[in-house]
């Protein structure tokens, strides 16, 4: 009872201590939304936002019809799965420029859950038996029912790695196991389109080695293929595509890109109509699309037991997906995203909604490129776009009725055109590490084989497999070993010259396993030692050589005093690469992100030590990976021969800057 007492006294004492500023500030870190909205520039900021907002708010729509079906649920539930994550992700969540809703990945993975625990009964999407929940049948309640026990589960997941604070883990996530998961995954996607394409019936086809399955049974029966659906879907292709790719020619003279999947859907609803389509030539159409918002239901709790396998599938693919279109906005727009935030952003995204009939939901990459071309700023774009959705969920929905099926199939291949084109990264992969190139390939094997997240599964434990492998292969560099007369290479002559230059021994691999902190490290110590780009600072200690081993800096020897240095002199980085024993796709990103960001404060990066079989590698790869924009050579064979370019280039500067006057 003592016992008892005294941990209720000491829980309510730890109550009692927590301050309000404690509150403030872990209201501002899980509430992004607090930080950004009281100082939204509403002059700057508005115009392009709306214009954002409009453009998406037409993409959501079509989206959201098209990814409803490849889920196996009624149209009208892709429009609110196109509403309610949104603004979910736009208080949790950090990235600035990522378009939360629904994702083909995600609803081909639901897809199968929908299709095993409640099998399709009739091919249309037309409200008979009502099971008075917004006009609907009972067989499409039933449906949804499953769709959003999926997606409750999988944003549960989600939320519970946030609390484990998994979201540290994602660097085991590597650039080319998402490209090769996300292009398998589309090309799933293609597949389950193709019976819209070609107007035939087909059973729900899934399983190991489904994709072969598919297109076996087209080829059986392709006698059966619909002609008119076959011409719509090919004149909707040819059209979509040759409108988009105008549209990202000319999109730097047009300040509004033409909305061309709203143009066809509304064109080719017309048509349908007027031609009586759907009873002369037999094309399927959408249906009717009940008008407003449902009431919040619960999903069926009794189906998450059954749901467990394709909950894990969201909750990962989403959850990669996603974070990596947030990150690529973070590093182009130059702000910051918490991996571990984003879990808990993407995990209420899913949670919440799915108490409102919403299918799983993920940021896209199609719409997140949208944003980009047409210049949005903050997260209200996406915001704008849900009060036009709004409006087409109450006037807009039930005119879409005419919507031929085959059509949507082919806005939904034609939105997977920037996955599908990931198939040109293996020409980069082959290029910097061709054992990156056979991960890509055997992943994106497996992901056509199987699914999406055994997949992701394989690509991450073949990574992790190879670099244990490779790590005890690779010798660390001896400093003590070593010509220390390199370092000091007429120091005194060349005092001038050595001035505000520090160098930098890479003693280890540069994989994805500790790229990620080899950069932050090596940022923090040009902040702290005073090589930013400030107009005139102390720089302390310059021309000190720094050993980077087992992810730590430590200072070795120094070659100069303290001096007073003005931004007039560019600072120097040297890279010593001679224990560079090996690389991946990965640490090359991170070296060429380190020379931009480098340049950016107005510090050159020269690498040293670029001979031998490894470091002749790294040059290709760098010059391959990334545009190196220097009038001076970036890559030498030793540290002297780097320290006397940087010699003569400053003399050069200063006889040029003499003849001038």
């Amino acid at each position: 009872m003592t016992g008892g007492k005294r941990k209720r006294s000491t829980v309510w004492r730890k109550i009692q201590a927590v301050r309000f500023e404690d509150i403030k500030t872990w209201c501002m870190r899980r509430l992004p939304i607090l930080k950004w909205v009281p100082v939204y520039n509403w002059k700057e900021n508005l115009v392009p936002d709306t214009v954002s907002g409009m453009m998406l708010a037409i993409q959501q729509v079509t989206q959201g019809l098209a990814f409803a079906i490849l889920s196996s649920v009624h149209p009208v539930f892709g429009l609110y799965g196109s509403f309610f994550p949104v603004i979910v992700y736009a208080i949790f969540g950090m990235g600035r420029h990522v378009a939360t809703g629904t994702f083909a990945l995600t609803s081909l993975i639901s897809a199968n859950a929908v299709e095993r625990l409640v099998p399709s009964v009739r091919a249309n999407f037309t409200a008979n038996n009502n099971s008075g929940i917004l006009g609907l049948s009972e067989f499409e309640m039933q449906r949804i029912g499953v769709a959003a026990a999926v997606s409750f589960l999988g944003g549960i997941i989600q939320v519970a790695m946030f609390m484990l604070q998994l979201g540290s883990a994602t660097f085991l996530l590597t650039e080319p196991v998402i490209s090769a998961m996300t292009t398998g995954a589309a090309t799933h996607v293609v597949t389950s389109q193709v019976k819209y394409l070609l107007g035939m019936k087909m059973p729900y086809i899934s399983g190991p080695l489904a994709f072969f399955h598919i297109y076996a049974y087209v080829f059986e029966n392709i006698r059966s293929v619909q002609l008119e659906a076959l011409l719509l879907s090919l004149l909707s292709i040819v059209v979509l595509v040759l409108v988009k790719e105008l549209n990202e020619k000319f999109q730097r003279n047009i300040k509004v890109v033409l909305p061309i999947d709203l143009l066809l859907i509304i064109a080719t609803s017309i048509a349908c109509y007027y031609a009586d389509m759907e009873y002369i030539y037999g094309i399927e159409v959408v249906g009717n699309i009940p008008k407003g918002l449902p009431s919040p239901k619960a999903p069926p709790m009794s189906v998450l037991p059954e749901v467990v396998t394709e909950a894990f599938g969201v909750a990962l693919v989403g959850y990669v997906a996603s974070l990596a279109l947030a990150q690529g906005s973070a590093k182009k727009f130059k702000y910051t995203v918490d991996d571990n935030q984003e879990f808990l952003a993407h995990g209420l995204s899913n949670v919440i909604p799915s108490f409102f009939f919403c299918i799983p939901s993920a940021a896209a990459m199609g719409r997140t490129a949208l944003l980009y071309s047409t210049g949005a700023k903050t997260q209200v774009a996406c915001l704008i776009s849900c009060v036009l959705i709004l409006v087409v969920i109450y006037a807009i929905g039930p005119l879409l009725y005419w919507l031929p099926m085959c059509v949507l199939a082919s806005i939904i291949v034609v939105g997977l055109k920037g996955m599908l084109m990931q198939f040109r990264d293996l020409k980069k992969y082959w290029k910097v590490d061709k054992i990156d190139w056979s991960i890509w390939v055997s992943t994106y094997v497996f992901t056509i084989c199987f699914a999406a997240n055994v997949g992701l599964l394989y690509g991450v434990v073949c990574t992790i497999l190879i670099v244990i492998f490779r790590f005890p292969r690779a010798k660390t560099l001896n400093l003590k070993n070593m010509k220390e007369v390199e370092y000091k290479y007429k120091a005194e002559d060349n005092s001038e010259s050595l001035k505000q230059v520090k160098i930098v021994s890479v003693n280890s691999p540069l994989v994805f396993l500790n790229a990620r902190k080899f950069h932050a490290d090596l940022l923090k110590i040009i902040q702290k030692d005073g090589m930013s780009s400030q107009v005139c600072d102390i720089v302390n200690e310059v021309g000190c050589a720094l050993c980077f081993s087992n992810h730590h800096f430590s200072f070795i020897k120094c070659l100069g005093e303290s001096v007073q240095s003005c931004h007039s002199e560019r600072r120097v980085l040297i890279l010593d690469c001679s224990g560079l024993n090996f690389f991946d796709y990965t640490g090359v990103s991170v070296l060429l992100q380190i020379y931009v960001d480098c340049k950016n404060r107005y510090i050159d990066v020269l690498l040293a030590h670029c001979k031998g079989k490894y470091q002749t590698s790294l040059m290709k790869a760098m010059q391959y990976g990334g545009n190196l924009e220097s009038d001076n050579p970036v890559f030498f064979e030793s540290i002297s021969s780097a320290i006397e370019a940087i010699h003569i280039h400053r003399n050069y500067s200063k006889f040029s800057e003499q003849s001038e006057v």
